[in-house]
């Protein structure tokens, strides 16, 4: 089984910056695809960015490019926000799983437990 655990959100002004992490652990190949979703009060769930551990390929949502940033390092995948609006305010989850490469909240079999991002 895979586990994974987010960390690093928090409360922010505008303009500001938040680097999340997340370290997972289990069956390294159910891993091999990465990523980042996040939720906001009322909305649907939303892809944020994704990265394979294989190749380093990335995804985002339009909405994020040239802000944010998905990386991975052992075992932990990260997301740097930079320049964060209001609208980015969500709970942001950590996603993992072998095959997934959209950005399609259904593509992806295991999910951390999300850790909320407030830009004020």
């Amino acid at each position: 089984d895979v586990q994974l655990v987010e960390s690093g959100g928090g409360s922010v002004q505008a303009g500001g910056s938040l680097r999340l992490s997340c370290v997972g652990s289990g069956d390294t190949y159910r891993r091999r695809s990465m990523g980042w979703f996040r939720q906001a009060p009322g909305k649907e769930r939303e892809g944020v960015a994704t990265i394979s551990t294989l190749d380093g390929i990335s995804k985002y949502a339009d909405s994020v490019k040239g802000r944010f940033s998905i990386s991975v390092g052992e075992d932990t995948v990260y997301l740097q926000m930079n320049s964060l609006i209001p609208e980015d305010t969500a709970m942001y989850y950590c996603v993992a799983d072998p095959w997934a490469t959209s950005l399609r909240a259904t593509s992806y079999d295991y999910w951390g437990q999300g850790t909320q991002v407030t830009v004020s």
